[in-house]
């Protein structure tokens, strides 16, 4: 058998409104909880499953999902709509814009406790193509 990842664990303080908050922006659906875990399944498989824990226990971690051109407009109405802030770069010096990095768009934005989410419309290509962010 093939390495697939199959799930992660993502700290929360409230896991239930951390998996909700990532499945409505992505679009996803959030699973029933079991155990300490609420899942939220990507298309491709991976579960990440919420897990609440105290809020000294939560190191910041970067989450990237990679979506056709068709699912970033919703991904990115979404954001907008919601009141999210958002940036085009993952260190938060280009607010309020996306990038077109490796022939495709990219955004930047954190989920209720600071995780670093990203969404993209094209894998990452070395060197990359066209960096600019508009």
């Amino acid at each position: 058998m093939a390495v697939e990842f199959n799930h992660t664990i993502v700290h929360a303080r409230d896991n239930r409104a951390s998996a909700e908050f990532l499945a409505r922006i992505l679009g996803l659906e959030v699973g029933t909880e079991w155990g300490p875990f609420v899942p939220a399944t990507t298309s491709n498989g991976v579960t990440l499953d919420f897990a609440s824990v105290p809020a000294e226990s939560i190191t910041i971690q970067h989450y990237a999902f990679l979506v056709s051109e068709e699912e970033f407009d919703g991904v990115f109405a979404r954001i907008e709509k919601a009141g999210i802030e958002y940036w085009a770069d993952p260190h938060g010096k280009q607010p309020g814009e996306i990038n077109h990095n490796h022939g495709g768009r990219g955004v930047y934005f954190k989920d209720p406790v600071g995780h670093g989410m990203e969404v993209i419309s094209a894998p990452y290509t070395f060197p990359a193509e066209q960096e600019t962010a508009s």
